[in-house]
């Protein structure tokens, strides 16, 4: 049987099990080789959803850095027709994640790729921000130096206006606070800011509000995973 490269969500909060299609386990079991982001958390992950897998029955590689190594070895289980398994850190993965270049050499190599349907934290955010969901774009990490940072937020703002778009973006949870302040400080009073933390846990926290609105009642978002959404409008 020819290879099967297989796209497996995970969960976006520890333990958050019951947003996962059934599917998935299904798609697992046909796996024997699996190429994870965090060996650690994967090996967690799937014990949490199939108690009866052995773990060290299967191939691990990690994919943080995904180096000539382990494009080698990735080749190499596509020539033995391997069931193979690609896990990010969190939601789905080849979305702002490694494992795209793994699944960029799965297609020029004619494999099978099969995504699997889990959350996403990007598109759950832009559902419930109540902003443009029929154009919008994501920028991935913004600046860290602060004159480039406001330089940036300045161009999505004025993009997000002209072309009325929704700007998604994100940051190092430990350096939330400090870009949104530096959104408060940039942005117009009226464009909306949508903060979206904690997706799908107990802890979720989804508002969407104007910087002028936000500037009245600053939430707490230190070591957060948070997706930032921006809207100024037409």
């Amino acid at each position: 049987m020819p290879a099967t490269v297989y796209l497996i969500p995970t969960v976006l909060s520890e333990g958050a099990t019951d947003c996962l299609p059934a599917y998935i386990l299904a798609a697992v079991k046909q796996c024997n080789v699996f190429f994870v982001e965090n060996e650690r958390t994967a090996r967690r992950y799937l014990k949490s959803i199939w108690k009866e897998m052995v773990i060290d029955d299967y191939e691990w590689f990690n994919m943080k850095e995904v180096t000539r190594e382990v494009e080698a070895g990735f080749l190499q289980k596509i020539k033995e027709e391997k069931g193979i398994g690609i896990i990010s850190e969190a939601g789905c993965p080849g979305v702002a994640d490694p494992g795209q270049t793994l699944v960029h050499l799965a297609q020029q190599k004619g494999v099978t790729v099969k995504p699997l349907v889990g959350p996403n934290s990007i598109l759950l955010a832009l559902m419930a921000s109540g902003m443009n969901g029929q154009r919008f774009q994501f920028a991935g990490y913004l600046p860290i130096d602060l004159a480039q940072r406001a330089k940036a937020i300045k161009a999505l703002e004025a993009e997000s206006k002209q072309k009325d778009c929704t700007q998604i973006f994100i940051e190092t949870p430990y350096r939330n606070n400090q870009l949104l302040e530096t959104l408060l400080k940039t942005c117009q009073p009226q464009t909306q800011i949508c903060i979206a933390a904690d997706i799908t846990s107990e802890e979720e926290f989804i508002q969407t509000k104007t910087v002028q609105q936000w500037k009245n009642a600053l939430p707490q978002l230190h070591k957060r995973p948070v997706i930032f959404l921006l809207y100024a409008g037409l």
